[in-house]
C-alpha cells in the first residue's frame, strides 16, 4: 500500500462512496467527503477523527464547489485522489418521464462531476500529479429498458472521462472511469427516482422489468466493500486504466455488446465506407 493520501469523495453517506471512504480510512488514508446534512457530517467526522472530514455540499451547487475545493486544499491539504461518486438512478420509460427529470439527472450525474473536476484541476495541474476516479456504470456502455436518462448521463460522464484521460496525461494526471455492474447499494432502492406509469402500451414489456428491478434491490451479486478494495488497488498502479469494469455481470454484458457491435460493423461495412468522397 502506498503512503497516506488525501481523498476527496462526493457522496460519502452511503453506497460506493461510503464503502470507499471507510476502506481508505482503514488503509491509513485521509478522506474529505461531501454529505447532505449536519447529522451525516458529524457521523462521518467521527469515523476517524482527524482523518475523516465531512463537508455539507450538494453537487448541483455548481457555484459553491470552487470555494469548497479552495477550503480543502488550504485547510486539509493537497488532494491526491478525486472521486466523483455522487449520483442517483432515474427509472422510467422515456415517453412517460418528464423532461425535468432528465435535466436533474444530468445536473447531478454529469454537470456536478464536471464542476468538481474543474474546481480541483488547477491544483492537480500545478502539482503535475493526481488521479481522478469517476464512478460511471456498465450503463455507460450498455443499455437496459427503463433507464434511458440514467444511461444517457453515464454515457456522457464516460465520454468526458475518456477525453480527460487524453487531455491530462501530459500533466501526469490519471483519469479512470469506474464502471460497476449490479451491486448491493441503494441504487435500485430508496435512492432511485421512479416516474409514474401512465401509458398502458408499455405494461407488458416494462411492467415485469420494474417489478424485477425492485425485487432484486439488496440482492445484487456485487459487494460494495470488494468494489472499494478493487478501486483502492488502482491508486498504486503506475499505469491505471482509462476504464475499469467491476462485477462479473458488467464484464459479461459489455463483452456481449462488443460482439454485437463488431457483427454490425461487419454487416454494414460496405455501406459505412460508401460515404467517403
Amino acid at each position: 500500500m502506498s503512503h497516506s493520501k488525501l481523498f476527496f469523495i462526493t457522496g460519502v453517506s452511503s453506497g460506493f462512496g461510503r464503502a470507499l471512504a471507510e476502506e481508505a480510512l482503514k488503509a491509513g488514508h485521509r478522506v474529505a467527503g461531501t454529505l447532505r446534512n449536519q447529522q451525516a457530517k458529524e457521523e462521518f467526522d467521527a469515523i476517524a477523527p482527524g482523518r475523516s472530514f465531512g463537508h455539507i455540499h450538494d453537487v448541483t451547487d455548481f457555484a459553491g464547489i470552487s470555494a469548497l475545493a479552495d477550503t480543502i486544499e488550504s485547510e486539509t491539504g493537497p488532494v491526491d485522489i478525486l472521486v466523483n461518486n455522487a449520483g442517483y438512478g432515474h427509472e422510467g420509460i422515456m415517453e412517460e418521464s418528464p423532461l425535468s427529470e432528465a435535466l436533474h439527472q444530468f445536473d447531478v450525474n454529469v454537470f456536478g462531476a464536471v464542476a468538481v473536476i474543474k474546481a480541483f484541476l488547477p491544483y492537480f495541474r500545478a502539482r503535475r500529479r493526481g488521479h481522478i476516479l469517476n464512478i460511471t456504470s456498465m450503463g455507460g456502455f450498455i443499455t437496459m429498458p427503463g433507464i434511458s436518462y440514467y444511461c444517457g448521463s453515464k454515457f456522457a460522464l464516460q465520454g468526458i472521462s475518456e477525453t480527460l484521460t487524453k487531455e491530462l496525461k501530459p500533466f501526469n494526471i490519471a483519469v479512470t472511469a469506474i464502471q460497476p455492474g449490479s451491486f448491493r447499494t441503494d441504487w435500485a432502492g430508496r435512492s432511485m427516482v421512479r416516474s409514474p406509469r401512465s401509458i398502458p402500451d408499455y405494461d407488458d414489456t416494462f411492467g415485469p422489468i420494474r417489478d424485477t428491478r425492485e425485487k432484486r434491490s439488496g440482492h445484487q451479486p456485487g459487494d460494495p466493500l470488494k468494489a472499494a478494495a478493487a478501486i483502492l488497488s488502482l491508486i498504486d498502479s503506475p499505469a491505471p486504466p482509462a476504464s475499469l469494469l467491476l462485477g462479473s455481470d458488467a464484464v459479461t454484458y459489455v463483452r456481449e455488446k462488443l460482439l454485437q457491435m463488431n457483427a454490425d460493423i461487419d454487416a454494414w461495412e460496405t455501406l459505412s465506407r460508401s460515404t467517403d468522397g
